[in-house]
Formats: structure tokens, sequence, C-alpha cells
């Protein structure tokens, strides 16, 4: 595998399964470099959305290339993780190049690109892609068809055991056990996928995308399936941090114990980097910054009590208190994917009342809300900032940072909107400020 060209040096890669085992070259790579390179603070960057090793160095080539003028002294080193993670195709990403944000054809059907995603993020399970792309393609008017859509879907994302993936879905824990994430396809797939068609057809309307038109549940089904495979990711990237990210870190610690790591990571991405904190080793505090953008998990997660439920806690509560620095998480409400669609999908099996455009208000407060959205809550002493404020400010030295990032986090279309728009110099400048790197 050649190394990858970058706007930054040195740079490693580190690659993990979808279990969470690195590979071992790469790893050795990376503990055996930051010595010989006398790197003195390591930025680890996670993705959320990339589905291959170019689209995630794209993204890392992007993001960090302010970084060397913006810190000239600093002796700075770059590590790019590579997970199994996917993306739907008509997600633009905003500032890249058409090969990685390409245009798809229009909802329902999948795209030739989305098709080859599904199909290496689920490896064995083709047949059941195929069933699933039909579908989408011949949109039957049988309300039994949609129902049989949810249950291939339910098929396609369900963990095969023996795994340790299903131990990693939870964002909180109710007297001790963890509580599982919500069964989009347990109850009506039918029902499901009217709920996201009208969900969509009001996020189109509102960025006066195609004029009005009827919902097409077809269009809600298309989104059931990118919300099933946003879950089965969202395990993943909770078990690649706690048993593969957090475990290398601790044994950098060994191998360069005066390196300064700061964890940064986007979508499941910094749940990734969470999670990460959940599998240091005791005793390691090498963390110095952790700085999550557009985090695609509960706003919860950190709480140790919930305020709809004194029994219950976020399943990262305390994790903070590993980081010897702040824990900066960036939101902006121009972010679609997690305003709307991700309450939508959380509260829809536990909760029978409908939640479409005209009461996102009360989803957004809900149990489920995303962190990307409305930053973390429930965490006492946390801070909050505007973007401007922040990068003017002396960040607090510990504890969790809430910065408003919705003055530059706000390009993007349907369903997604702002969710992939991170690829801004003032998020680099954070970053560096989040970790005192000068």
């Amino acid at each position: 595998m050649a190394d990858p060209a970058m706007s930054v040096t040195p740079y490693w890669e580190l690659a993990f399964d979808a279990d969470g085992d690195p590979a071992g070259r790469l790893r050795d790579r990376l503990l055996a470099g930051v010595s010989d390179r006398k790197v003195r603070d390591l930025i680890v960057f996670a993705h959320g959305w990339n589905t291959d090793r170019s689209g995630a160095n794209r993204l890392y080539d992007r993001f960090l290339a302010p970084i060397p003028r913006l810190a000239p002294s600093a002796r700075i080193g770059y590590v790019g993780v590579l997970w199994p993670a996917m993306r739907f195709s008509d997600e633009p990403i905003p500032d890249l190049p058409r090969a990685v944000a390409a245009e798809a054809p229009p909802r329902p059907a999948l795209d030739k690109d989305t098709r080859h995603a599904l199909l290496e993020t689920f490896p064995g399970r083709a047949v059941l892609v195929d069933q699933i792309a039909r579908l989408l393609e011949q949109q039957p008017p049988e309300e039994g068809e949609l129902e049989e859509f949810g249950r291939l879907v339910r098929l396609l994302v369900e963990v095969v055991p023996p795994g340790p993936q299903a131990l990693f879905a939870a964002d909180t824990v109710a007297e001790g056990l963890p509580q599982s994430e919500p069964e989009l396809v347990a109850g009506s797939a039918a029902r499901a996928c009217e709920e996201f068609a009208r969900a969509l057809a009001g996020l189109e309307a509102s960025g006066a995308q195609r004029g009005f038109r009827l919902p097409n549940p077809w269009d809600g089904a298309h989104e059931l399936l990118r919300q099933a495979t946003y879950y089965a990711m969202k395990r993943r990237a909770g078990t690649v941090g706690e048993r593969g990210l957090g475990r290398v870190v601790g044994q950098l610690a060994k191998a360069a114990p005066g390196v300064r790591v700061h964890l940064v990571g986007h979508s499941f991405g910094a749940r990734l980097v969470s999670f990460a904190l959940r599998g240091l080793p005791e005793g390691v505090r090498t963390v110095k910054s952790v700085t999550l953008l557009q985090g695609a998990f509960s706003h919860y997660a950190f709480a140790a009590r919930l305020p709809h439920d004194a029994r219950a806690g976020g399943v990262l509560q305390g994790q903070q208190n590993r980081v010897d620095g702040p824990l900066v998480c960036c939101h902006s409400r121009h972010d679609s994917a997690l305003g709307t669609m991700y309450p939508l999908a959380s509260r829809m099996a536990g909760d029978s009342r409908s939640v479409t455009g005209l009461d996102l208000g009360r989803a957004l407060g809900a149990k489920w809300g995303a962190i990307g959205y409305g930053g973390i809550r429930a965490v006492p002493g946390t801070r909050a900032y505007t973007l401007a404020e922040a990068l003017r400010a002396e960040l607090p030295g510990s504890g969790c940072v809430n910065v408003d990032a919705t003055a530059v986090v706000r390009r993007g279309g349907p369903p997604a909107g702002a969710h992939s728009d991170i690829l801004h110099e003032e998020l680099a400048r954070l970053v560096l400020a989040a970790g005192r790197i000068r």
C-alpha cells in the first residue's frame, strides 16, 4: 500500500477492521515513527462517512492543510484513522471534488456507488443488497412490499454473532444496563417510510428543492435504509474507538510518553474518538484535547443523569475527565442530518407520536437529540461559545465546551444539510486552540 500524497507531514495511517482490530504494520510504523520524527503534538483524525481510503485521505488532506501555516513552530504529526464506514453518494460534500462527492440519481433508486458501498460495508450480503435495490427501483405500490423492504433492511444491518459490536450500540445506560438503539424496522416499516417521506418533503420545501410534491413513501424507504446503515456504523464506531483506537493511544503513551495526543472526529468519527477515551488504559493522560465535528450521537452521552430519567445516564459519563484538556463539541443548526433525520429515526420505535417538520422543536429536545446539532447537554459546568468567541478566547483547560459553528457549517442540501461542511480553516484553528498547540 503506497503512502498517500498529503498536504502535511509526517503523516501516518491507522486502520481498523469492524471489530476494532488494528492493521499491525501501520500501527507499528506509527509507534516507531512518532519518536523517530520527534513529534510533540499528534493530531489524530477519524472520518465518519467515507467508505474507502482515498476518500478519507482527501478529507484529512484538505482539513489539515492550513495547520502548518497556523502553527509553524510546533512539532506536529498527523494520523488519519481508517475504519469500515460508508456514506450515501447523494450526500454532497462541500469542497471535495465530484469523484468523492458524486451526484446521485433521483431518489429512491440506489446509484452504483452507494450500491458498491453497501456491498463493501456488509460483506457476504450481496443477495440482500440486490433485493433492496430492486424494490427501490420498482417502487411497488402495495404496502406489503414496504414491509418486506423493512425486513430486508433489518437482515442487512443486524450484527452477526459472536462479534463484539452489539455491546457498543447504546448512548445511555439505565440501572447498569445499556439502552439498546431503536429498532427502526421493528414496527411497521410502511409507517416508518411515510414518516421519513414527510420529513424529507418538509426539508425540500424549506430549502426550495424540486418544488412542492406529494411525499412518496419509497423516498422514505430510501431514508429508512440510510438510517439503518447509520445505526450499524454507530455500533462500529464505538467498537473501533474503545477496542481499537483507545488501546493504540495507550500503546503510544508507552512508546512515546512525551507526545501530546489530540483526537478529532467528524460525524460517527466523533463517536469513535469519544469511545476511545473508554478504551484508554488506566493512568494514561496523554490525550490533551478532543474536538468533535458534527458528532452523530446522543447529546446526553456524557451526562451523569438524564433530565427525563434520573435512573439513567450517558454511556460516556465522566469520560471527559480522561482528557487532560477540554472536550470541544462543534454543532450547527444547519445540520439537517442531525437536526431532523437523527431524532426522527431515533424516536420512531419508541414513540407513537408523529415527528414531522411541523413539530421539530420538540424532536430536537427529545431523548435522542444529536450532539452535533445542539451540543452537549446535562453536563454541569459545560461552557458555551460561538466559533468566533472560541477563536478569540482562551478555551477552558478541562471539561466540556460547546462551540456553535453555525456561521461556517452551513452549506448542503437535503437530506444531510451542512453535516459534512467541515472543510474550514476556522475549524482547524479550533483544533489548535483546544490543544494549545502553538
